[in-house]
């Protein structure tokens, strides 16, 4: 399989042979970095930054330019026609006549792949709002692939702001589909979101348990564990997950911390944002005495603020900086494979990779809109159809195919039922018994009342769940 021609919006886009298949290129240029200046020659990479950035921005055009290409830059949308209300689909089409490749940061999540649908040249994703940053995952598995000669059945613990860390969402299910158990640490407030748990268990198997509830207060254990994630690989002891197996399990050590800073810049408001300060888990010398900790790694997308301790800076279990580092030889390997200018054995189905599972899309463009105001299907809906992808049924449940959060809409009819006419034409709950008798292909869906009404649906029977 070739990756050329395609594009990394999410971590799905990569097969896990694909992402040890750049591994291995990026290895080769590691070795020999002031050898590629030929590889990507008469290339040119659109770097679109539309939010800050000093790591990702840089190591990108690093990475061009240490492979021969050239780099056109935009950073500020006030110094773009996106200023004047241009659309983010209109901008791709142009950008994607000037350059071969784009590589894209927005903080709306999803803008990355409606550049990725209208651009006509390969887009990668360097971050788009709270949703995914996948070359910061590759990054980070090619750290710990390095360190620890696998990354096949590791314990990693995700620390800090799990809630808009898009680093923290990309690298969790990364991990999964690698077999990883990991642990969730989350500052108060900042829990792992529910859709992303939900993918998590639903695409890659396994289960999450929840620690250090109301109902099992004593469950916190272990460096107040919120919950932990279990592969289907992981052995049957464990994954019963009585505490003091766990608590064993965890003795043996944790491969790596992953350390996060609070997203301020993604907050809704900075009400109670003192409190979540003082009390934000911090990673010193102090916690890294504990047994656990004895080989662990500490790893941070940087930048850091207070939640990781300068005194571990010196400490040889302190990988962030080397994080930084390999970025370059990592973007040099996937810019050039995606450029079809390297070529290397992935293996696998031409078409691409088969990530989880497959579902259902509902794309009729009306009736139901994504309810995270950040998506881009809401801030560009003049001309983005919201599409959906229906992953449960027991509720209704709808994932944006943009910005991956979910919608339970509660009201669903027939296209193959009412046939145009006002006395057929009804609308009922979706939890009534109606959503397992209309067929995927015929489903119409309605997130309130009023809006099957519009559409000039009157309610049925079983309008009421």
């Amino acid at each position: 399989m070739s990756l050329a021609g395609r594009s990394v919006v999410t971590m799905d886009d990569l097969s896990n042979d694909e992402v040890e298949a750049i591994f291995s290129v990026a290895d080769e240029m590691s070795d020999s970095l002031h050898e590629q200046s030929s590889v990507c020659q008469g290339k040119i990479m659109a770097s679109l930054f539309f939010e800050p950035s000093t790591r990702t921005r840089m190591s990108f055009e690093a990475a061009m330019l240490r492979l021969g290409g050239q780099v056109i830059t935009a950073v500020d949308i006030g110094a773009t026609s996106l200023a004047k209300g241009e659309s983010i689909a209109d901008m791709a089409r142009v950008v994607g006549s000037y350059a071969d490749i784009i590589v894209i940061r927005h903080p709306w999540e999803g803008s990355a792949k409606v550049v990725a649908d209208y651009a006509g040249v390969p887009v990668i994703n360097a971050g788009d709002g709270g949703h995914e940053h996948p070359t910061q995952t590759l990054l980070d598995l090619y750290t710990i692939k390095k360190e620890r000669k696998s990354l096949r059945g590791l314990k990693v613990a995700l620390w800090g702001d799990l809630k808009y860390g898009r680093t923290v969402h990309s690298l969790a299910y990364a991990l999964a589909r690698f077999g990883a158990t990991i642990l969730f640490r989350p500052a108060p407030g900042l829990e792992i979101p529910d859709h992303v748990v939900r993918k998590l268990v639903t695409e890659y198997g396994g289960e999450l348990r929840r620690y250090g509830t109301a109902e099992r207060p004593e469950a916190g254990g272990l460096f107040s564990l919120d919950a932990i994630y279990v592969t289907p690989s992981t052995p049957h002891q464990l994954a019963m997950m009585p505490d003091i197996s766990l608590q064993v399990e965890l003795e043996k050590g944790v491969d790596a911390i992953y350390v996060t800073r609070m997203q301020r810049e993604r907050r809704d408001t900075a009400k109670g944002e003192g409190e979540i300060r003082r009390d934000y888990p911090v990673v010193d010398k102090r916690l890294l005495k504990e047994k656990t900790f004895k080989e662990t790694l500490v790893m941070h997308p940087l930048p850091r603020v207070d939640e990781l301790a300068y005194e571990l800076d010196a400490d040889p279990r302190s990988m962030y900086f080397k994080q930084a580092a390999r970025g370059v030889p990592v973007r040099m390997a996937l810019i050039s494979l995606l450029l079809g200018s390297r070529k290397v054995d992935t293996g696998g189905d031409a078409k691409g990779p088969r990530i989880g599972k497959s579902h259902h899309v509902y794309d009729r463009g009306f009736g139901v809109r994504c309810q995270n105001r950040n998506c881009v299907s809401v801030n560009e809906e003049k001309y983005i159809k919201p599409e959906f992808k229906i992953v449960s049924l027991k509720p209704l449940t709808l994932r944006c195919v943009y910005c991956e959060h979910e919608t339970f809409p509660k009201y669903v009819a027939s296209a193959e039922w009412h046939e145009g006419t006002l006395k057929s034409k009804r609308y009922h709950s979706s939890e009534s018994h109606w959503i397992k008798k209309i067929r995927p292909e015929n489903l119409i869906i309605f997130d309130s009342e009023s809006e099957a009404q519009s559409r000039g649906f009157l309610p049925g029977k079983h309008a009421e769940s």
